[in-house]
């Protein structure tokens, strides 16, 4: 294990519940490297965990398109997994992601920094709803 740092508890205790959660859930650490999504996100993103892996927050910004409800590229300082890693504050937004398997989705998506002391960030947990659209019929 010589290399690699150890993740915090609290980021393996997040997986251990999004593994268990029927709501799309999304974990980043710290540095905003992606560590773990679950399957119900693995079905609105388009992609499993285990074929897209960990990765830097600007490699899943870019590879989740986000758009705003008007269409805009949506930037990585506006996403709320990445305001509650960069402010450490909740965060919520609706707005678009065409997912890697090329369809657009309007989704709910609220972001909540982990916390192991008021002071210390261990991570953050992103969970996700699909809002239903005509275009769904």
């Amino acid at each position: 294990m010589e290399g690699r740092p150890q993740k915090h508890l609290a980021l393996i205790l997040a997986r251990e519940l999004a593994s268990q959660l029927a709501s799309a859930t999304f974990i980043a650490d710290a540095t905003g490297e992606l560590v773990f999504y679950n399957e119900r996100a693995e079905e609105i993103l388009g992609r499993t965990f285990a074929e897209a892996g960990p990765m830097p927050p600007d490699e899943w910004a870019a590879l989740f398109r986000l758009e705003d409800l008007e269409g805009q590229p949506l930037s990585l300082d506006r996403m709320p997994a990445a305001i509650a890693l960069m402010e450490q504050r909740p965060a919520h937004a609706n707005l678009w992601m065409t997912g890697l398997d090329g369809q657009r989705r309007l989704l709910s998506v609220t972001g909540v920094p982990l916390m192991a002391s008021p002071t210390e960030l261990v991570g953050m947990v992103a969970m996700f709803w699909q809002i239903p659209t005509a275009d769904d019929d």
